[in-house]
Order: structure tokens, then sequence, then C-alpha cells
């Protein structure tokens, strides 16, 4: 059976970016990609295995689930056992280890989790238990916060006083400047998250480029996506430029989405957090304001802070770095596997972990 027309000018597209990609990419070029979903499509597609080898593609910290911190999780899972609780969570969270468990496993000895697609789910189950106490674990990074801070708003606005968040909420343009100044991290350039770019627009990531030299593209997330893009990085290099670029003009725009902007800024303000295998990182969080205090989990139940060590073994924290292939931890394929994940790494669906386990494909390593 013929292919149809379409298919066959997607892969003619690609052939053509291919060939300037090998053309262009006479010297080494190493590539970090910030968004987990960008570690899935290169994963998908095989895109590592046909790039030229002086084409180098490294996986950064875009994955919300994977940069959650340890202290974090344990504080979740503490609050999530507290009685007359019902905490509600996307799926990615379910499996992910804490100190000594998981929520699967607290649910398995009869807590209250469930799982669900959007903040207006969570707010139906407050709504219909209104003797039970509901918190939504705010996990992600500029593109969900808009619906969390909304799913806020109502709940104010509609007095559902028995709903609350645990906002664990991250912004990407400061890690992107602790990426940028690590002397360890050999990254010439970097595909931008098409999503957050979305929400942000580019002028929070232009000092890439301005201060450190580091040019970047705001990729989509198809195969074609990614390949133009590599071909606008590895042209700025020959031009001797260094900037940030739009390839996924059917969404993202250089101003963003002021509405999402004005939204996330009525109900969050900025505030320090800490990054799995990276520390503290000033002003990289976003935490509920005060007027929303009554629900905001961590001021409603005066939530200790906890000092969880990272898990022996594990290391997540240098893969998320870009310093380390998912391949070369001990633990990989081994003792961590997407059925027991040692590491949220090898949980998240967009974890590069999981991402290598599922689609065997190069690693130079």
């Amino acid at each position: 059976m013929p292919m149809p027309k379409e298919s066959n000018d997607v892969l003619a597209k690609a052939g053509e970016y291919l060939e300037e990609i090998k053309r262009l990419a006479s010297e080494p070029f190493t590539i970090m990609e910030v968004c987990g979903t960008h570690t899935v499509a290169i994963a998908k597609n095989a895109l590592r295995d046909i790039l030229p080898p002086t084409v180098r593609l490294i996986s950064g910290p875009g994955c919300p689930v994977c940069v959650t911190d340890s202290s974090d999780i344990d504080r979740y899972l503490y609050l999530a056992a507290q009685p007359n609780m019902i905490t509600v969570t996307f799926g990615d969270m379910i499996r992910v280890p804490g100190s000594k468990k998981n929520l699967q496993a607290l649910k398995a000895e009869g807590a209250d989790v469930r799982v669900v697609y959007s903040t207006q789910d969570a707010l139906e189950i407050a709504h219909k238990n209104p003797d039970k106490d509901v918190v939504f674990l705010g996990v992600g990074f500029e593109t969900t916060a808009p619906t969390v801070a909304i799913s806020l708003e109502i709940a104010q606005r509609d007095g559902i006083n028995n709903f609350s968040v645990l906002s664990m909420h991250k912004v990407v343009p400061p890690v992107l400047r602790l990426l940028a100044e690590d002397e360890q991290l050999d990254v010439d350039a970097f595909l931008d998250p098409g999503h957050v770019c979305a929400i942000i627009g580019t002028q929070p990531i232009e000092f890439m480029a301005k201060e450190f030299g580091k040019p970047g593209v705001v990729t989509g997330f198809e195969a074609l996506d990614i390949l133009e893009a590599i071909v606008m990085l590895l042209r700025q290099r020959e031009e001797g430029r260094s900037d940030i670029e739009i390839q996924y003009r059917r969404v993202a725009k250089a101003e963003g989405n002021p509405y999402a902007q004005t939204v996330v800024k009525r109900v969050f303000e900025p505030v320090d957090a800490s990054w799995r295998g990276m520390g503290l990182i000033p002003g990289s969080g976003l935490g509920i304001r005060e007027e929303f205090g009554p629900w905001d989990a961590i001021r409603k139940y005066s939530l200790p802070v906890f000092h969880s060590p990272e898990t022996p073994g594990c290391q997540c924290g240098e893969v998320l770095k870009g310093r380390i292939y998912p391949t070369q931890c001990a633990l990989f394929g081994k003792r961590c596997t997407p059925l027991k994940p040692v590491g949220p790494c090898m949980v998240s669906s967009e974890g590069s972990c999981a991402a290598y386990y599922r689609y065997s494909q190069r690693s130079d390593d």
C-alpha cells in the first residue's frame, strides 16, 4: 500500500533537515533538551540514532515529577497519611518513592488517594465530600500553574473551604541560569520547552543567549519540530549568532500568554525551592500568596519541613543535570526498572530513565 502524500512529505522534509545537520555539524555540538516531553519524543523517534555522532543530545531537568525533592515527597506523604484526608494528584506522582514508601503504598494501607486529570476534578471531589479535607498536590512548571491558580480563585470565590493546594510548582528560568553557570556542564545550546514558553514567552530566558552565549530554540514536540530546531541552532553557530528563536510558532509567541501570566501572579509569588540533585535554587518555586492562605496546605496544616536524604545509589540528580546518561547509573535496568523504580526519573512518563528504558537508543556512553 503506498504511503499517504503527507507522510512522504514529512519524510522528505526530515531527510532535508538531516542532510543539513550533517553538513553543519562538522564539529561536535552538544544540545540539552529542557522538557520531559522532548525527552520522550527524542527517544520514541530514535533521533539520537539517526543524528550524526557529532551531534550529542542530553536530557536536562525538564520533568517536574523528577525534580521534586525527596523532602517534598516525604512532606506530602506525611500529609496524605493524616486522618480525614483525601489526597488528589496527577497519576505520575502515585509511585514516586519517598524515604520509606509512596502514595500507592499509602493507598494500599487505607489512605484515600485519588488520581485526577484536572484541577476541576479536584474541586469537584471537594464539593462532593464536604466532611473531608481535600488536598491537591500542585506539581509542574509554568504550564500547569495557571490552572492551579484558577482553582484557588474558584475555591476562594465559592467558599470551598475544605480544598487546599500543596504547591510544589517550579519555574524554568532560574534552573536554566544554574545550568549555564555550571562549569562541569559542557553544553553548546538548548532546546527550550515549547509549552512553558507558550505561557512565559521568550523574554525570561533571553539571558541565556545574551549573558552566557548559549543559543536556544523554543521547540515543538514532533520529530520534525526537533530536527528543524537542531538545524536552527547549527545555523546560529555557523553565522556566529547566539539568540533565542522560536520554532514552535504555531503555539508559542515571544510575549507568551499575558492572561495566564496575570492569573499566576495574582495567586502565586516567587519562593526558593529545592530541586532533586540540585539543591535550593533561589526564586525557582511558586508559593501561594497570603491572601489565599486558607487554601494553602502548608499554612493550613502547619506542615513541618523535612530534610530527607536522596535514595542511596540513585543518580537521578546527575541525570537531571546532564552529567551522565541514564544508562550510566549502576541501578539502571537492574534494581531500577519502570515496574520497580528506585528513583523518579524511572517513574514518570516524562523521565529520562523511563524513556531510555522503553526506547533503546544510542547514549554515547
